[in-house]
């Protein structure tokens, strides 16, 4: 099938889109109390977490609320990894505090769990009974996202991802109705953040955007945001890590992260989410930190998947491609992305940060039941699945 062709096939071909609405800019958090009193909010659940009420983040969001008379209760007893116990103790607060209304402030832990608040307070269930796919039957109470990464992409998608402490694995749950209602999304927020945070969350962005181009759910419409998401992060990470305090650079990365999560969040992921929500919940580590570990290996195993849509993902890159075969191209490709994380100081494997040969076949088992899989463009099997985990010890 030639290039027009393919093209053609895939926009006659039906796809669903769904997005929040969102507010992009300096400032737009400050629109929060204006929102929430247009949606009726009488009492807030504010979702965050220590750091960001640390470094205060969040009280221009109290204020804005006060500045509305509108009431709220504050929930921020949550991990790096967002775990069920956590997101029950949210609930319970959310429902004996009696209030009517969510708004999350933070990166994606805070994001997730106040996700998962919402779910569990409307429909009175435990959150295991929402893993998976379309498992929730009513929708969460209105939710307003404020990320303060450029990162996780939460605020616009339709996943939440939980850690469940006792399989020691992240659980995806995937449904549309914990697509927020309104993203305020200000790059200001991000300005706090520091070197080790700004590159996990760039590789998050990275990866969101490299699987939901490649992913056998994507779409012209999805494509557009996946290779936007990979000029910009590709451009602008490592100048971002040299220079935290630039928030036009700030901005750039905050627009890849909302680009990368359009598409991912309708076009899903794959293989390197399926791997690192088993490795981020066997061991506690920082998602972004796993996708980074793995993402190079796992391009590696797709490529021949889908070498047309590489070549394109080079192009992003700004890599020269032209009259180059297809070998060539995944050798530069994943040169790219390992030169990238080299000057992102990754500059380790798994071994380094505690998986050894005896985990794996665990590891392995846990990733191909993750929903993620579904859409990778390659099948893996259990075996494959434990070599790329060789590979990136």
């Amino acid at each position: 099938m030639i290039f027009g062709e393919y093209i053609m096939k895939n926009v006659l071909e039906l796809r669903k889109f769904v997005a929040p609405e969102f507010i992009f800019g300096s400032g737009a958090r400050l629109l929060v109390g204006r929102y929430a009193k247009n949606f009726g909010a009488r009492k807030v659940l504010v979702v965050t977490d220590p750091q960001v009420l640390e470094v205060g983040l969040v009280e221009p969001v109290f204020k804005a609320l006060r500045e509305e008379g509108i009431y709220y209760e504050i929930y921020s007893n949550i991990k790096t990894n967002p775990t069920a116990d956590q997101v029950m103790e949210g609930a319970n607060l959310y429902l004996n505090q009696h209030c009517n209304f969510l708004v999350a402030v933070g990166g994606g832990s805070p994001m997730d769990c106040a996700k998962a608040i919402g779910i569990v307070s409307s429909n009175r269930k435990e959150v295991h009974e929402f893993e998976g796919v379309d498992k929730v039957a009513v929708p969460s109470p209105p939710l307003i996202c404020i990320p303060t990464t450029a990162g996780s992409a939460a605020d616009v998608s339709q996943f939440a991802i939980i850690t469940d402490s006792r399989r020691k694995l992240k659980m995806a749950i995937v449904s549309k109705t914990v697509v927020p209602d309104v993203a305020l999304i200000d790059p200001e927020t991000t300005l706090t953040l520091d070197k080790p945070l700004t590159i996990a969350t760039g590789f998050d962005v990275l990866s969101h955007a490299i699987e939901a181009y490649v992913s056998n759910a994507s779409s012209p419409i999805t494509d557009l945001h996946a290779l936007e998401a990979i000029r910009l992060v590709s451009s602008n990470l490592i100048p971002t890590i040299n220079d935290l305090g630039n928030l036009d650079l700030r901005g750039k990365m905050m627009l890849s992260s909302l680009n990368a999560g359009l598409a991912f969040s309708n076009a899903s992921l794959g293989l390197v989410h399926a791997m690192a929500h088993s490795l981020g919940g066997f061991l506690d580590l920082a998602h972004g930190e796993c996708n980074a570990l793995l993402l190079d290996q796992v391009v590696e195993f797709n490529f021949e998947a889908e070498s047309r849509k590489y070549r394109e993902i080079a192009k992003a890159f700004d890599l020269k491609v032209s009259g180059r075969d297809d070998d060539d191209v995944k050798s530069l490709l994943l040169n790219k992305i390992r030169d990238m994380k080299e000057e992102a100081d990754i500059n380790y494997t798994l071994k380094d940060v505690g998986v050894t040969s005896q985990d794996i076949p665990e590891l392995a088992g846990k990733a191909m039941n993750d929903a993620c899989i579904i859409t990778n463009p390659r099948r893996p099997t259990q075996n494959d699945l434990e070599e790329i985990f060789k590979n990136a010890l």
